[in-house]
């Protein structure tokens, strides 16, 4: 249920290294971070927490997710509270939760799922990192309204866009996807958009990683909204949308770019652009995607047609300092990691934690 002031219990959230909200809530009066993500149908509490608060956890079967099948439990909980919303009673879904999935050096202990949610109007302001629960109806800022429902077989939260010509649904409007827009290859070939240059990402999910094609499309329809220079995935053939009959997801890397009412019940979402909304993304000029591991980054992936690739680089290598800096612990939030999405042309000097030193020059490839 909702207090009586929930209008005024914002919730403070950060971007965690994954572009997903991360905020602290309370489970059976226990603190615990959590991640809000509407694209889970019933939340899912880290296994670890669990264990360390000696919940009785009941083996459950296995559930889909990015990257394969996760086996699930489920505990009984007294209280799970943050921001205007106590709820008592019930239960919390019982899985690992690695750090990988969010890009943190730490794991997060609860994936918020729209069981908590999805009664509910969710206010998300993200330029003043905060978030907050509103009786459905509420309609506390205008902008451009979009279909929103939580679908029948799924439980979550679904809208619809267009892209080229072609209308895509459902798609997952997904908190917890740290990506823009992602969509299967079907839909991509459907919508047939000529000139966009492509390259390769990964994706992050609790059953590993997914290797994507991704560009920046001009622009994509979602309701009211007519959105530009939006980043795209395609997803590989049968992969994670398509197992659970989706179009695709919206991910938190495009609502990000808007203060964002999600309402289900009332079913329509409100997007009210922030200043750069329609600005070109920020894309990487080095071709490296790196993992933050303690004081060291990982190349977590080779972006194909990148300078990393041309220059050799391979998945796995460390890197120990940046134009001689070592990296430090707060890297994801530090000037130091812009390296990597610098000016093209720019050469940055990398020395591998195994000695080795390399110079890379920046170039734009997608």
């Amino acid at each position: 249920m909702l207090a009586a002031d929930t209008e005024q219990r914002w919730v403070a959230f950060d971007l965690t290294p994954g572009n997903q909200m991360r905020f602290e809530l309370t489970i059976d009066g226990r603190p615990a971070t959590a991640i809000l993500d509407t694209g889970v149908s019933y939340s899912v509490l880290s296994r670890r927490f669990a264990d360390a608060a000696a919940l009785k956890v009941a083996a459950g079967g296995k559930a889909t997710a990015i990257g394969g099948v996760v086996p699930i439990g489920w505990a009984a909980t007294r209280t799970v509270a943050f921001g205007g919303l106590s709820r008592r009673g019930g239960g919390l879904t019982v899985a690992t939760l690695p750090a990988l999935a969010t890009g943190s050096a730490e794991p997060v202990d609860l994936l918020v799922g729209r069981d908590l949610t999805g009664g509910f109007a969710l206010d998300i302001d993200y330029a003043a990192r905060r978030f907050r629960l509103l009786p459905s109806g509420r309609m506390p800022f205008r902008g451009a309204t979009a279909p929103l429902a939580i679908s029948r077989d799924r439980l979550v939260y679904v809208s619809e866009v267009t892209l080229g010509a072609t209308r895509l649904r459902p798609m997952v409007v997904d908190t917890g996807d740290g990506s823009a827009v992602t969509v299967t290859a079907g839909g991509w070939q459907a919508a047939g958009i000529k000139g966009v240059r492509t390259t390769t990402t990964i994706s992050f999910g609790l059953a590993g990683t997914v290797t994507s094609t991704i560009g920046i499309v001009p622009a994509l329809g979602l309701g009211e909204l007519t959105a530009r220079n939006v980043e795209v995935r395609v997803e590989p053939v049968r992969g994670f949308s398509e197992s659970i009959d989706a179009a695709g997801r919206i991910g938190s890397g495009f609502l990000q770019n808007y203060r964002v009412l999600l309402d289900p019940m009332a079913r329509r979402m409100i997007l009210a652009p922030r200043p750069a909304a329609d600005e070109p993304p920020l894309r990487s000029t080095s071709g490296l995607l790196v993992g933050i591991d303690r004081d060291r980054l990982r190349v977590l992936h080779v972006m194909r047609g990148g300078p990393a690739e041309a220059a050799g680089w391979k998945a796995g290598e460390t890197i120990c300092a940046v134009e001689g800096q070592p990296i430090p612990r707060d890297y994801a939030t530090s000037p130091l990691a812009t390296w990597s999405a610098g000016a093209p042309g720019r050469v940055v000097a990398l020395k591998l934690c195994d000695g080795a030193e390399r110079r890379l020059t920046l170039k734009n490839f997608y």
